[in-house]
């Protein structure tokens, strides 16, 4: 089941949508697992769906770096945005 985690970001507003929101990305890091498992990707590739960081360690270091990186910039006036945001970072900030 694949999800647009762009769309579903743009649309947390409250706690309900970025409960959604966490879900969909636990779904998209499965479907990404399944299809890396049939067809890996080349060494130092990002994966099929594009998560850079594969371990539940390397994902919230990333995210907690982009969030440290951006604080002054990227201020969203809705916290659950904003939280949505930095997860969603985990996958691919390096």
């Amino acid at each position: 089941m694949a999800h647009d985690l762009h769309q579903l970001l743009e649309e947390v507003t409250d706690e309900a949508s970025f409960l959604r929101f966490i879900q969909a990305m636990s779904e998209d890091f499965e479907e990404d697992r399944a299809e890396a498992a049939r067809r890996p990707p080349a060494p130092h590739a990002p994966s099929p769906l594009g998560w850079e960081n594969g371990t539940i360690g390397a994902f919230l270091e990333r995210g907690a770096s982009w969030g440290e990186d951006t604080q002054d910039r990227d201020r969203s006036a809705n916290p659950w945005h904003r939280c949505a945001s930095i997860l969603f970072a985990g996958k691919f900030y390096e």
